[in-house]
């Protein structure tokens, strides 16, 4: 057998993706050399890696053992290139961060100049709700995580980041006959709300007991971007991030509505557990939000005070 590297991760990634023309686009290869080169492998075998049925790609139980030693081959692979960074005095290894949705509009600014300073560094990204997070960072799945809200029951230690300000928000039609609204002029809209332990839901739940507003209508949607949608489509208003919603208010999709005690705030904060032995990779990116946050706000969120 004469089976490349290349060959091996185009197999790993069609086995993963079920198809020819979607590893070819995860690749950024054509689909003539994705094919032509799971030919090639296949003819290294007697045994069939794949099937084709009704123009359907299905791998077959042996190209399954075959695609998870192939992940296993590339992973050593990976480590042997982080290894050889290493001894050459070069930060390499991989950095994992599980980030609550909204923080997706943040942590990429964050993590930008330290990705393109030091190649070597694999990053993974998981983009989810407030449960999955500390779940993840609670079992170890994580190196850190980007949350707005300090969970009580974890010991972990956090980099304050920047503030997290959240402000009732409607669509382009919402009173415009009024500058500010009152309180009484909210109890017939419908709310739309995050779901159950996300922090922006709490914020807004708070608001609401506090001024005794209540609700008639209401609606439960599983992330940010639903929420903004919904609200342009006219179906309620809600207390959103102001991060997730800046091209809409400049377009003018969405508006600010004036009421008492806002905008809320919160901190975005980069948690990680105390007991965590932190690798070289983690403790290098941390000393980097230690050394260059304050510059990195600057260069990127000073609009927030254009809103104020």
């Amino acid at each position: 057998m004469n089976y490349t590297l290349h060959q091996l991760e185009i197999f790993r990634t069609i086995a993963e993706l079920q198809s020819v023309t979607k590893a070819s686009e995860h690749l950024f290869l054509t689909q003539p050399a994705v094919s032509i080169q799971l030919k090639n492998f296949q003819a290294q075998f007697n045994l069939p890696l794949f099937e084709i049925v009704g123009r359907k790609l299905y791998i077959t139980e042996f190209g399954e053992e075959i695609s998870e030693t192939a992940f296993k081959i590339l992973e050593q692979v990976e480590n042997i290139k982080f290894k050889s960074a290493i001894f050459e005095g070069k930060i390499a290894g991989k950095l994992n961060i599980s980030l609550v949705s909204t923080a997706k509009y943040t942590m990429p600014y964050f993590l930008s100049d330290f990705i393109k300073k030091n190649e070597m560094v694999s990053l993974t990204m998981d983009v989810t709700n407030k449960m999955a997070v500390l779940r993840s960072l609670e079992n170890n799945e994580c190196d850190f995580a980007m949350v707005s809200t300090i969970p009580k029951k974890l010991n972990i230690e956090r980099i304050e980041l920047m503030k997290n300000k959240l402000y009732f928000v409607a669509n382009r039609n919402f009173n415009p006959s009024k500058k500010k609204v009152l309180l009484k002029d909210l109890n017939k809209s419908l709310f739309i709300f995050r779901e159950p332990g996300s922090a922006t839901r709490l914020a807004m739940e708070q608001y609401l007991v506090k001024h005794k507003i209540a609700i008639e209508k209401e609606m439960e949607l599983t992330s940010n971007e639903a929420v903004k949608q919904a609200i342009i489509a006219g179906l309620g208003i809600s207390i959103m991030p102001i991060i997730g919603i800046k091209n809409e208010l400049q377009n003018g999709d969405l508006q600010i509505i004036e009421m008492i005690d806002f905008p809320l705030e919160t901190n975005w904060n980069l948690i990680w557990l105390k007991s965590k032995n932190l690798s070289l990779v983690a403790k290098s990116f941390k000393k980097h939000l230690e050394e260059n946050k304050e510059n990195i706000i600057k260069r990127h969120f000073t609009w927030f005070k254009d809103v104020e």
